[in-house]
């Protein structure tokens, strides 16, 4: 029973990465319109989430967590609105280097990541109640 623990453990440290990551995630979709209201400032930057495995010394396996939350430093596109305030000298206006679609499909393989997770948990759960159904 004490790999059925470990694995538990194991998945339920990668459902709280996954979780990072979609909380990551809604917040570039929440952002992806946002512009600077500031003359020539710089919009909303995409964030990125890294992973990395860590030994964790109570259960003596590897386990996934967030190595770092960091700002995408891709070019961030711009517009033509002279009108906007935030518009510098020439009438361009930076928006965010957020593509919503490559977050929709970041977000769906971080569900299916969470989810699979979630099916370990469940999975281990049975398994543990059936061993003891057979023990009485």
């Amino acid at each position: 029973m004490d790999d059925l623990k470990i694995s538990s453990e194991i998945a339920a440290k990668g459902m709280k990465a996954q979780a990072t990551r979609l909380r990551v995630i809604s917040e570039n979709l929440a952002n992806a319109d946002s512009t600077a209201e500031a003359p020539g400032g710089e919009p909303y930057r995409r964030k990125l989430v890294t992973f990395r495995n860590q030994l964790d010394k109570a259960i003596g396996a590897d386990t996934v967590m967030v190595k770092k939350i960091f700002n995408d430093q891709t070019k961030l596109p711009s517009k033509y609105d002279p009108s906007h305030p935030g518009a510098n000298a020439q009438g361009y206006v930076l928006t965010p280097n957020v593509n919503p679609l490559i977050e929709m499909m970041d977000m769906r393989e971080a569900q299916r990541s969470y989810e699979a997770n979630m099916n370990v948990i469940s999975t281990s759960r049975s398994m543990v109640a059936k061993t003891l159904e057979l023990l009485k």
